[in-house]
């Protein structure tokens, strides 16, 4: 184990944990050399599981033969940085959730016609900022069996550190990638399109002509001002979720959550 105690927020080798942007840190200039931080134990055992590369651990002295003893086991002779919790939160500007941080390098980037290879049922994530936001729809997508995840440019990073720990890993097991038009690409593909939203041509959630859709691509757009008129426009479908008590919307993570339920892949008769 490459183990090097910390006493001071300048030791060498740190600047990924501490003074570098999530921008520097994703390197679109060098997109090979880029690196994303994966924060607790758990999280970062299901992006070793899933085959990612780890290069540096930052852990609090305590969970050295804690919670973290197995994941410094599997991560080889890369550097292992520990100090007292203060210290380390002082470092980062947060408290570590269970006392470990991982950088690991991204992943190659993907094509949408890989990530939807074999797929019936993917998402299309418009204009989604927010963090929580990003990391709550994959967890969705991964526990509700949608196949693929497509962001637009416009999208948070889906390894952004945060939305990384609110997905508990699930951004490492559903394939996803960054398209801009995503329904032209899907189209080709052979994919009807779904746009949630709230429009006078809005079908209901449980339409059956939905459910029949062999291949189907769900479009959820931004927290606050929804769908693009020209996203809507161009989707083959638009779709709302009947609410009730004069409830006109739910937030994007729930929404994608009840979408992804009801129009989940059906079993083959």
């Amino acid at each position: 184990m490459n183990l090097q105690t910390i006493t001071s927020l300048q030791h060498p080798g740190l600047e990924v944990f501490a003074t570098l942007t999530e921008a520097q840190l994703r390197n679109r200039l060098e997109p090979e050399k880029g690196i994303f931080i994966a924060e607790s134990p758990k999280v970062i055992d299901v992006a070793l599981r899933a085959g990612l590369e780890p290069t540096a651990l930052l852990c609090e002295r305590r969970h050295l033969e804690g919670d973290a003893a197995d994941l410094l086991r599997r991560c080889g002779d890369i550097p292992v940085y520990t100090g007292e919790r203060e210290l380390l939160a002082r470092l980062t500007g947060y408290t570590l959730t269970r006392g470990v941080l991982c950088a690991m390098r991204r992943p190659r980037p993907r094509s949408v016609a890989e990530v939807c290879a074999g797929a019936s049922r993917v998402v299309v994530i418009d204009g989604v900022v927010d963090t929580t936001n990003i990391g709550a729809i994959f967890r969705s997508a991964a526990a509700l069996g949608m196949d693929a995840v497509l962001l637009t440019p416009s999208s948070c990073d889906p390894l952004n550190r945060r939305a990384v720990r609110v997905s508990m890993g699930s951004v490492f097991l559903v394939p996803w990638a960054v398209v801009d038009p995503a329904l032209t690409a899907l189209r080709d593909l052979g994919f009807k399109t779904a746009a949630m939203a709230l429009t006078d041509q809005s079908v209901p959630l449980d339409h059956p002509a939905l459910k029949q859709e062999p291949k189907l691509a769900l479009v959820m757009g931004t927290e606050g001002d929804g769908l693009s008129r020209e996203a809507i426009a161009a989707a083959d479908y638009v779709v709302r979720i009947p609410m009730q008590h004069g409830v006109d919307s739910l937030n994007v993570a729930a929404a994608s959550a009840v979408a992804f339920w009801e129009l989940r892949k059906q079993p083959s008769r």
